[in-house]
């Protein structure tokens, strides 16, 4: 049997834990730069308010009523660990979906004692991090989800629901959910799907899987198996190390300075680098790209990106970084306002099946080892003092590169010096 473990409105739960007086609130948390609702209350929705609307449309009557937070990454993934930890103590099998999503196998555990189970991880969960979850319980990972969504949804089930495959009550749901409800079908494969006569999810559970694989592909011939209870659909594996690194933000305001534009990349660079050791990767090329606002139609537009080969394989931040820096300088035009940057980490290579040309320059062992040991150092620091507490370039300060976030909240569990009458 495999669970569905989904965090109710996790954004705005996280602030909630921390602030009390949200509860009952119509509370709302953006995008990055402030820009697009990303999270909604129950009560938010209520008044109204869509996923993804912009927040300067929002009506003012309306934007009165509700509370809207700027985003707080760092705390969201340090409390999504924490529930994770909790959900592991229930079962070794833990795939992590997502930031507030986790497929739990509970293989070889009695069918009749799974409710009951559930609903204790859902009241530990909720105790040890203040965090509400629904859970779904099916033989397959949609049907899993479909009962999450009807845990969440109807009170009835008191937040756990389980979906037999075979059972009456699965039928009758399955009959009367529109295909665009099914995880994986899309709106442009609902609409070829109903020219094909199918427009429920029953439907699709009883069409012919190699009919659909020939029409669509082996996706939506998995999606009928799994409506029929079979687990086929795999996750991607979240520990295999990634083939590109990419880091990359939009700017709080548009720039023409340089040097905003040097600090953003150094930056970005230098986090790119962290997140290739801790894979235990090395980077051969590193692109530059730079862009201007597409929207702006009164501004100049531009958009220009270059790829530089690295002399040799490395992890070390100082590297990556004064190749950016070349490649900044190259691509970098004047007179222009300038909305984001980026870098992305090219060819990677495994640190201990690194492959060695015969004429490639080259770095001595003890060098090399040297340098792994001052970036191992730095990042401990970071790891352990806070993000930025060693950083490469100039020092700290505010720019006009960095994220509008007016209204973030302290990282409550991570950074324990900016919370509200914190003392040194």
């Amino acid at each position: 049997m495999i669970a569905l473990v989904d965090c109710n409105n996790f954004y705005v739960s996280c602030e909630r834990v921390f602030n009390p007086k949200l509860e009952g609130r119509p509370v709302g948390v953006l995008s990055n730069n402030d820009g697009c609702v990303v999270a909604r209350s129950q009560e938010i929705k209520q008044l109204g308010v869509a996923m993804g609307a912009p927040a300067h449309q929002i009506e003012p009557h309306i934007r009165r009523q509700c509370i809207l937070l700027s985003s707080n990454y760092a705390l969201y993934g340090d409390m999504s660990r924490r529930v994770t930890d909790v959900l592991s103590q229930h079962t070794p099998h833990v795939d992590v979906y997502s930031i507030d999503e986790s497929f739990l196998s509970f293989e070889g555990f009695p069918t009749e004692t799974l409710i009951e189970r559930c609903q204790a991880m859902r009241y530990q969960v909720r105790r040890d991090t203040g965090i509400p979850v629904s859970v779904g319980l099916s033989t397959s990972k949609t049907l899993a989800k479909i009962a999450n969504h009807r845990a969440k949804k109807e009170a009835c089930f008191d937040g756990v629901m389980m979906m037999e495959p075979g059972s009456d009550n699965t039928r009758a749901f399955l009959q009367q959910l529109p295909v665009t409800e099914i995880w994986g079908v899309a709106g442009r494969s609902a609409a070829r799907l109903r020219t094909l006569g199918i427009e429920t999810a029953w439907q699709l559970r009883e069409a012919s899987p190699k009919h659909l694989r020939k029409h669509f592909s082996v996706v939506m011939e998995r999606i009928v198996y799994e409506l029929r209870g079979e687990d086929c659909i795999p996750l991607d594996d979240m520990t295999q190390p990634k083939k590109q690194i990419m880091v990359s933000r939009s700017f709080g305001r548009l720039t023409q300075n340089k040097t905003d534009l040097r600090e953003a990349v150094r930056t970005h660079t230098s986090r790119a680098g962290e997140k290739l050791r801790k894979q235990q990767g090395l980077a051969q090329a590193i692109m530059v790209f730079v862009r201007t606002n597409r929207f702006r139609q009164d501004l100049p537009s531009y958009s220009k990106s270059i790829v530089i080969p690295l002399p040799y394989a490395t992890c070390d931040s100082r590297d990556l970084i004064r190749a950016a820096m070349a490649g900044l300088e190259q691509i970098f035009k004047s007179g222009i306002w300038y909305q984001k940057c980026g870098v992305m980490l090219l060819d990677l290579c495994d640190h201990h099946n690194e492959q060695l040309g015969l004429l490639g320059e080259h770095q001595s062992n003890e060098k090399r080892e040297r340098n792994e040991k001052l970036m191992a150092t730095l990042d401990k620091l970071n790891r352990e003092h806070g993000k930025n507490t060693v950083r490469l370039g100039m020092p700290r300060k505010v720019n006009a590169w960095e994220l509008r976030c007016e209204n973030r909240t302290p990282r409550y569990t991570t950074r324990w010096d900016e919370l509200p009458n914190a003392t040194s």
